[in-house]
């Protein structure tokens, strides 16, 4: 197939397409919000996470040739021909293009909670810039055709669902290709331990990828295909987990003990994330007796 999709995109010429889900229809899971094909020469490209509104959205950017800068959070990267950025409005990054540059892409963005999740999921693993597959970026290449020049924006069931084969596209070249075997599956289940034994501090990635021996990038990847999620998803779901239990086998632990042994800091912050995995807040939780079904599904899933 070679690069025939993405030479047709550039053959069209620089083009932008915006697609809207008419008011009232209700939300979708995946959406695109915009695609196109650009080459730019001129230092007026600029866009700041931190200034497109509070509407979350994400912006999957294909360089084909040329390249572009991009300052996330506190690290800059030169985005080269080959590569791919992948970012979260709103968020505290910056890419753009300097005085006298030349950077030619290819963009679609999204919003929806699917797509939020699956690229927040992403860049749990590969960080903001990344390298594809040949077939993955022809295929990305054929979603934005799609939705331009074929008319899949003009109907927001088929645009849901070109922008959901794109969400998969990505996630299969991040994560269906890296099989757990061996010393890693070991290294794994030694993170694992030491995971549960410290649900009550802090446990950032880098820690974790200390503890299992490999680059952050490498473990990441490695943990995702073992436990068929991010380290940072599978710490949150260990530490909502614990909290269940003792809110309901620890009568004489208040929630905010409760919030500390499992490691949030911030009481509020933890009712906030327990009520939108369990829809209830941690004292309702405690005094309805929800733990029962949620331990059964705990024990289905295992």
């Amino acid at each position: 197939m070679g690069n025939s999709v993405l030479n047709s995109l550039i053959a069209g010429g620089p083009i932008m397409r915006t697609v809207s889900l008419p008011r009232g229809r209700q939300s979708l899971h995946t959406m695109p919000t915009s695609t196109g094909y650009e080459l730019r020469a001129k230092g007026n490209y600029d866009w700041d996470g931190r200034k497109r509104g509070q509407t979350p959205f994400t912006v999957l950017q294909h360089t084909i040739s040329g390249a572009g800068n991009l300052r996330y959070e506190n690290r800059t990267y030169r985005v080269g021909a080959g590569e791919t950025l992948l970012v979260l409005v709103p968020h505290n990054h910056r890419y753009w293009l300097e005085e006298g540059g030349r950077w030619e892409f290819f963009w679609l963005s999204m919003n929806g909670e699917e797509a939020l999740r699956i690229h927040k999921a992403i860049l749990d693993v590969t960080g903001p810039v990344f390298r594809l597959q040949p077939e993955t970026i022809e295929r990305l290449a054929d979603c934005a055709r799609r939705l331009i020049h074929e008319g899949g924006a003009e109907r927001p069931g088929l645009a849901s669902s070109i922008a959901y084969e794109a969400a998969m596209v990505l996630y299969d070249d991040v994560f269906g290709a890296h099989p757990v075997i061996g010393q890693e599956y070991r290294a794994m289940q030694h993170v694992i331990k030491h995971i549960l034994d410290n649900l009550d501090r802090a446990l950032p990635v880098d820690e974790l990828a200390a503890v299992s021996g490999l680059s952050r990038a490498h473990f990441s990847r490695v943990f995702a295909a073992s436990e068929g999620m991010p380290p940072a998803e599978f710490v949150l779901a260990k530490r909502l987990q614990k909290a269940t239990k003792l809110l309901t086998k620890a009568a004489d632990l208040s929630v905010k003990d409760i919030s500390a042994l499992c490691g949030f800091d911030d009481p509020n912050y933890f009712a906030k994330v327990f009520r939108k995995h369990f829809g209830a807040s941690p004292t309702e939780f405690r005094t309805t007796g929800m733990y029962s079904s949620v331990e059964r599904v705990d024990s289905e899933r295992n």
